[in-house]
């Protein structure tokens, strides 16, 4: 949304998982945010026009080889800055400060004392005395000539600084997380103060700028929106058709793949109350047959997104002259795909398996979007509850939630399972409080014993997390009753099942999804 009427502040990404976590904080401020990789130029800083720039923290020293710096003629633009933990220690030691290891690090929840008037970062309301969460080795030892150092800590005398001639900031520690209570606040004063952004990103104004967005690109053609019935295509599906309305049909290929009893219920709830034209695909033989012998989880991607391309280019056949092809893809689905700012984490079917030689030209409204502003848009689109706080589900269905090869039997097996742990989640009213809850079939079998006989049969593996928008995540502390419900549910009502285990694996370093 680079080109959208939004004041934009650029998140330098500096490693680690806080570039994302600032990146929403910012946009919880009412600020669009974008995520970028310290490689930036100077030139391609002034091309987006930011008002404001925020170094993060990262994981490396600023003194060991290979660290990552940034182009210092980007302290001279005129644009704000602010440096946080490793990005304060960057612009201090690029700036002409001291950074040293004086053997003192500080970790965890540090008590902060602020000097004078506080300067621009702190206001008149915050105390004097407040708690932040720090996370380092190195120290600011020295600021850089022309600074004020506006806080200090027992072991940093110089954790906040800044020269507000020339819009310059840093602090030590980590206002992005809740652990540091006026942490919001210190954002705040940078983003409306010191950027002078105006707080204009709401769901309204993102929808206003989508829609125009959308029927700028679409014109007076026709699109196909590829329908799951997850929240993401269908709060894309929403935008689009509020954007160009009959000109857009929706196609919901069915799979075999899908949760049981999904298919129905998705062609049910869109034809009945959406009133969008909708072709229903049965599929499943198709994909069944393209994974078969396919064991590697990326390979297993980039089949079904090709497929998916192919299926929506047949059934474009009976749409005339359909050229755009609508897909939910997320923010965080582009930063794990890889771009020029990040590393393949996994490729995403709807990103990173794209065929080169689709015949559709995308249309992706939520490409900028972190998961909960997209429930958050849906909400304002008026969409159903049951479909707005649908839990997350992989574009490849249960392909990647089994390990090894996918066939008809081990979905069938999976889909029991999986209806299983979400009638319990459900039972207990925890729906709202896991961001996922699932069952895993892995490519393994064990020994047990069921009425007094040896089985030699599949496990289940129960996936369950809290996160806020999928970039990080952990593992969901369910109660042992609820475990125990749904092991022994498991296990006596789904047939070639004798084991159940339990992933207490948070992301990092895990992904939330097994593939």
């Amino acid at each position: 949304m680079g080109d959208q009427p939004f004041d934009t502040v650029l998140v330098v990404d500096f490693g680690a998982q806080y570039a994302q976590l600032i990146a929403r904080r910012v946009r919880e401020a009412h600020v669009y945010s974008e995520i970028v990789a310290p490689t930036i130029t100077v030139a391609e800083v002034a091309a987006r026009r930011p008002k404001g720039i925020i170094f993060s923290g990262g994981p490396k020293s600023v003194h060991v080889e290979g660290a990552p710096r940034i182009d210092p003629k980007i302290y001279e633009t005129g644009v704000p800055i602010l440096g946080i933990c490793y990005g304060a220690q960057l612009m201090s030691l690029q700036l002409g400060g001291d950074v040293a290891n004086t053997g003192r690090g500080e970790y965890g929840k540090t008590d902060l004392a602020v000097l004078g008037d506080g300067g621009l970062l702190f206001g008149t309301d915050q105390p004097r005395f407040q708690s932040v969460w720090m996370s380092h080795f190195d120290s600011i030892t020295a600021v850089p000539e022309g600074f004020e150092i506006l806080a200090a800590t027992a072991e940093v005398p110089a954790a906040a600084f800044e020269h507000r001639e020339r819009g310059l900031y840093g602090v030590q520690f980590h206002p992005e997380v809740v652990h540091t209570p006026y942490g919001n606040e210190i954002l705040k004063h940078f983003l409306y103060e010191a950027c002078g952004c105006r707080p204009t990103w709401t769901m309204s104004s993102i929808i206003e700028a989508t829609v125009d967005a959308v029927r700028r690109q679409v014109g007076s053609g026709r699109a196909i929106c590829g329908l799951s019935g997850g929240v993401d295509s269908a709060v894309a599906a929403a935008l689009v058709h509020k954007a160009i309305g009959p000109q857009l049909t929706c196609v919901f290929v069915d799979t075999g793949l899908m949760r049981r009893g999904e298919g129905d219920q998705v062609v049910g709830t869109f034809r009945r109350n959406f009133g969008i034209e909708l072709i229903h695909v049965r599929a499943a033989e198709r994909f069944f047959e393209r994974l078969r012998g396919v064991v590697d989880p990326e390979e297993k991607r980039k089949a079904i997104g090709e497929l998916f391309i192919r299926v929506f280019e047949d059934a474009a056949g009976g749409v005339e002259d359909a050229r755009f092809l609508v897909q939910g893809t997320l923010y965080p689905d582009v930063i794990e795909s890889g771009t020029q700012h990040a590393a393949i984490i996994k490729s995403h079917h709807n990103v990173g398996g794209l065929p080169e030689d689709m015949e559709f030209e995308l249309v992706e409204p939520l490409r900028a979007l972190f998961k909960d502003e997209v429930r958050r848009v849906g909400e304002e689109l008026g969409l159903p509850e049951e479909i707005v706080w649908r839990q997350p589900f992989p574009g490849p269905g249960l392909a990647v939630r089994i390990i090894g090869e996918v066939t008809p039997e081990k979905v069938a097996t999976l889909q029991h399972a999986d209806a299983i742990v979400r009638e319990e989640i459900k039972k207990a009213g925890l729906e709202r409080e896991v961001w996922q809850a699932f069952a895993v079939l892995p490519d393994i079998r064990s020994v047990g014993v069921m009425g007094d006989e040896r089985t030699y049969a599949y496990p289940i593996i129960i996936r369950a997390v809290t996160s806020e928008d999928a970039m990080t995540a952990d593992w969901a502390r369910l109660p042992y009753e609820l475990l125990e419900r749904m092991s022994n549910r498991i296990i006596n009502e789904v047939p070639g099942v004798n084991r159940v285990a339990y992933d207490v694996t948070s992301k990092p370093p895990g992904t939330i999804e097994w593939e």
